[in-house]
């Protein structure tokens, strides 16, 4: 299917009707097929380079129509960067006192606030290095709610889908990782064994709740989503 033809006319006809439905105050993208019809784009080159700037364009209009508190990119990476920095110094203080109550709170504090502070931070520099933008922080509607980082779609569909796999992927493993390197960069000679079980749990937890849930609905998801549009492009 080549762009400019029937196929690609048709896109762009569903794609008009969906932005001005966007634009009426209709934010329910999959109920107007709007997914649908950006599942048929991605597996040709041609109807990327056709249609991605609409596709973004409608993303975002949608999403910000729903989702009133956003902060800039360049901020939600600055306070989830500190956020890190101040388990670093926690680490550094555990590494400096003589109470072994003290070291594990410092110790499964840095393990926690990592798991939430890595996340989208590691998103962002994977993404950027593919060529991927991203247009807001916002927070997660899940229980608890967590930072989240919304994609340009503009961008993310001229990407490889292969990379775009990765850029999901790379989230994910940043927040599993975190409690074990917490754990590594603790002071090993006053690090209660409570703390080491809390950080151990903590990390295993996120793999079983990975496996059993993030593959139906999050980044596992998106990850296998995008590794099958490669296979079946060959790429």
């Amino acid at each position: 299917m080549e762009a400019g033809g029937t196929g690609s006319g048709g896109i762009g006809a569903d794609l008009d009707r969906i932005e001005a439905a966007v634009q009426a105050g209709d934010r329910d993208l999959k109920g107007l097929g709007f997914w649908r019809t950006v599942a048929t784009v991605k597996r040709d080159r041609g109807l990327v380079a056709a249609h991605a700037e609409q596709i973004g364009r409608i993303d975002t209009a949608a999403f910000r129509a729903a989702v009133s508190i956003r902060l800039p990119v360049w901020l939600g990476n600055l306070l989830l960067v500190t956020a890190g920095l101040a388990g670093v110094a926690a680490l550094i203080m555990a590494g400096a006192v003589d109470a072994p109550t003290v070291v594990g709170v410092l110790a499964v504090g840095t393990g926690v606030v990592w798991t939430v502070a890595f996340h989208c931070p590691v998103h962002w520099l994977v993404g950027r290095l593919a060529g991927i933008g991203f247009t807001d922080y916002f927070l997660g509607a899940k229980l608890p709610p967590s930072p989240g980082l919304k994609i340009d779609y503009a961008s993310y569909l001229r990407t490889e889908p292969a990379t775009r796999a990765w850029m999901h992927a790379s989230g994910a493993i940043g927040t599993k990782l975190a409690p074990f390197l917490a754990l590594a960069l603790a002071p090993r000679d006053a690090i209660p064994a409570w703390a080491v079980a809390v950080l151990a749990v903590l990390g295993v937890a996120q793999f079983v709740t990975d496996a059993v849930f993030s593959v139906k609905s999050s980044d596992w998801k998106r990850f296998l989503r995008e590794r099958r549009i490669a296979r079946s492009l060959g790429r």
